[in-house]
């Protein structure tokens, strides 16, 4: 993906580098979902996001030289369409980004890749408490009015 830039917001995909500044975000992603993982997973995460082979990225937002806000995202088939959709599995963004374009430029720069990539279709979740969440996703996407069901193995 082409690194973009929109109102000082740098987005490009993650760097080695970034890890340092990608796990607080994560873990603090995982913290607002009251949940957390193991090390082991959180490395294999990494790990993943910077495989080109792998069918997962993400991308980093960047302000004032510091990543403030994450996303990952992956392909997979669907029995719908001939393109791959894209699930927008994870975005986050520090406390002190909040409200300054940075989620937004995040679903964007998905939507970006996802179109250039040949995806048919952009989706994410949210839980239904995360009010200031869906605010946003609102304005750039339409709500599916599906459920989501699941059994935890």
């Amino acid at each position: 993906m082409a690194e973009t830039q929109q109102n000082g917001i740098h987005i490009r995909p993650f760097r080695s580098e970034d890890r340092q500044a990608w796990e607080p975000l994560w873990q603090g992603y995982l913290t607002f979902y009251k949940t957390s993982l193991t090390p082991e997973v959180t490395e294999t995460t990494w790990q993943r996001l910077l495989d080109q082979a792998e069918p997962m990225h993400g991308l980093a937002a960047v302000l004032d030289g510091r990543v403030v806000g994450i996303v990952h995202y992956l392909y997979h088939r669907s029995t719908w369409t001939v393109g791959n959709y894209c699930y927008l599995q994870d975005l986050f963004t520090s406390e002190e980004a909040r409200g300054r374009g940075v989620g937004r430029a995040l679903i964007e720069a998905v939507y970006e890749k996802a179109q250039a990539d040949g995806a048919s279709r952009v989706y994410w979740l949210t839980h239904e408490t995360n009010t200031s969440a869906q605010a946003l996703y609102e304005k750039v996407a339409a709500r599916s009015g599906f459920i989501q069901y699941r059994k935890v193995f």
